[in-house]
């Protein structure tokens, strides 16, 4: 089976110890970073605006414009493993949105290949003005230049990227940031 978030944090924590690889989400303007099935580490103020409650009723909907089985089984397990501990969500789609572009109140997630660029993946969010830091929309591009190399082309590297990516679209940041 594949693994849960929790085990790919342990994995990624190995990675990491063994080299230098960038996995940590990006976003144009803002500083973001990874995070696993722990809901109390924020990605700075940044969340959805809807109660645990609310999304029960409504989830957030994660756009599935994936074009392989492997990384379709791996938003499948992701937002599986996030709809017990975080924020209530349903993957929708099954169409390609090849430019990824985002759609108001949902995440889209995609994958290309979007060059040697020195990501696996990359999360993307927008905010409504003003301080309270509500997510209005976001991205997640899992970068198929990379995954089609033997050292990445696995599914527990698949799941773990894309896993820690849709969690930062839900305002979640890195639970350890210096990898020691």
């Amino acid at each position: 089976t594949a693994p849960t978030c929790d085990s790919l944090l342990f994995t990624y924590n190995v990675y990491m110890n063994k080299k230098l690889v960038i996995i940590a989400g990006l976003a144009l303007s803002l500083a973001i970073g990874p995070s696993v099935v722990y809901a109390n580490h924020a990605w700075s103020k940044y969340h959805w605006n809807i109660s645990t409650a609310q999304s029960s009723i409504n989830p957030l909907k994660i756009g599935d414009n994936l074009t392989t089985d492997n990384w379709k089984s791996g938003l499948t397990g992701a937002s599986s493993d996030w709809n017990v501990s975080v924020l209530k969500n349903q993957v929708v789609g099954g169409t390609t949105n090849t430019n990824c572009d985002p759609t108001l109140g949902q995440v889209e997630v995609c994958n290309n290949s979007y060059g040697d660029n020195g990501w696996l993946g990359i999360a993307q969010i927008w905010v409504y003005r003003g301080k309270d830091g509500h997510i209005a929309q976001g991205v997640v591009k899992l970068n198929d230049t990379y995954f089609n190399t033997s050292e990445y082309n696995t599914q527990p590297w698949r799941n773990l990227v894309v896993c820690q990516e849709v969690g930062h679209t839900f305002g979640l940041g890195h639970q350890d940031e210096n990898f020691s």
